[in-house]
């Protein structure tokens, strides 16, 4: 314990931050990987358990209860500090109850506390004034975090053994339905809206595939003969259209058309947004590709959806459309490394778990799967600490 601690601290010192520097995003996130890992270095067991048990969860439901309250809206218009009174005033709520609201998030740096009942807004305070992240917030809670809960009974229930099975895992039990996932955003409709804005809030912050650095994306259309009419790039799923969008904006004279498909009420939000060089395509990816020879297709949190027999069926009905030594499988995935696997994909792999019977999966994982659907693996570009994969693969060659 003692080396550890002393270890981290030498690492935090050893960034070199200067007073009043902005880190590099390198360093920042170093700075947090360290500071993160210092911080459980020095709790006890006990202080641990309560984090777990109480802060975590408490937290997550005052954040709710202030965001139905308006707070982080009132709070956010100006950086004068606010009153609790005020901030009940302003929302009709008791202003006891909000008092205690108030108390927790600034104790777990949701809000900043500057004096006796009195808060002031933070960044995460003016974030949650954006209708992309109160509706996120709003998301989970009415289609992710009840299974979640479920998944511990679910599992005893089931004698521990690995779901596989969408229909039948932690989220019908925590939502009391026998409806899966999907079909049970179509059943209800507002959360399912609330899901494909809250896929926009995953993105934001993170690191983009056609970042420098990441995938040499220009190597798709660079020196490679592609005509006007040939599809370039194929989106698979590609919901609202966030990627297709950015690299329409990224390289707006790239050869060839641009596809994004989904289903059919998916796409019919969609098409209030992208711009017309955008084709878009109903298209259900548990039937055969219809476009065909396309440079690229690419699949940005899919596969992660289903378990692998399913996730296998979803690559085959590729194959058939793809064209040996042009057409490229980009796959947009978390690999999860043997060691030091980061918490947003092991947090996510139990997401999947409990709300599809699906996972995250390894190297050598997603490898199984990919090569038995006659794929090859070229290369996996990783950013981040593997938060971040491109799997790059194509139909092998028949001398390699």
């Amino acid at each position: 314990m003692p080396d550890k601690v002393s270890g981290y601290v030498e690492n935090i010192i050893s960034a070199g931050l200067a007073k009043g520097a902005r880190p590099t995003a390198a360093t920042r996130v170093k700075l947090l990987e360290n500071a993160r890992a210092l911080v459980y270095a020095l709790e006890t067991p006990r202080e641990a358990l309560a984090r777990y048990s109480w802060a975590e969860s408490s937290t997550y439901a005052a954040i709710q209860i202030a965001s139905n309250c308006r707070v982080f809206k009132n709070l956010s218009e100006d950086d004068m500090p606010k009153s609790a009174v005020e901030l009940a005033e302003a929302c009709g709520a008791d202003p006891s109850m909000l008092s205690r609201i108030l108390k927790h998030l600034a104790a777990m740096g949701a809000i900043e506390e500057v004096g006796p009942h009195e808060y002031r807004r933070t960044g995460f305070t003016q974030a949650m004034c954006s209708t992309r992240f109160s509706e996120s917030l709003q998301c989970m809670t009415d289609c992710i975090t009840a299974g979640v809960l479920a998944l511990p009974a679910h599992l005893k229930k089931r004698d521990h053994q690995n779901p596989a099975d969408g229909k039948h895992c932690a989220f019908q039990d925590g939502y009391k339905t026998k409806l899966g996932f999907f079909d049970y955003l179509k059943a209800h409709p507002t959360t399912g809206k609330q899901f494909n804005r809250f896929m926009t809030v995953c993105r934001k912050g993170r690191p983009s595939w056609m970042d420098p650095g990441f995938y040499p994306t220009e190597t798709l259309f660079k020196d490679v003969d592609i005509h006007e009419s040939r599809p370039l790039l194929v989106d698979i799923g590609g919901g609202l259209g966030h990627d297709i969008m950015e690299f329409h904006g990224r390289f707006p004279d790239a050869p060839g058309r641009l596809v994004l498909q989904d289903l059919p009420e998916v796409l019919e939000e969609a098409k209030k947004r992208v711009p017309s060089k955008i084709e878009l395509v109903p298209h259900n990816m548990f039937k055969m590709q219809p476009i065909k020879c396309a440079r690229v297709y690419y699949l940005h949190h899919i596969l992660h959806d289903w378990p692998d027999d399913i996730a296998r069926d979803i690559l085959w009905n590729l194959i058939s459309a793809l064209e040996i030594g042009f057409s490229k499988v980009l796959i947009h995935e978390f690999v999860i490394p043997a060691t030091d696997a980061h918490w947003e994909s092991t947090s996510l792999d139990m997401v999947m778990m409990a709300t599809f019977g699906a996972r995250e999966r390894s190297e050598a994982r997603w490898r199984k799967n990919i090569e038995v659907c006659g794929l090859k693996i070229v290369k996996i570009w990783t950013i981040n600490n593997a938060t971040e994969s491109i799997i790059e693969c194509e139909v092998p060659q028949k001398d390699s």
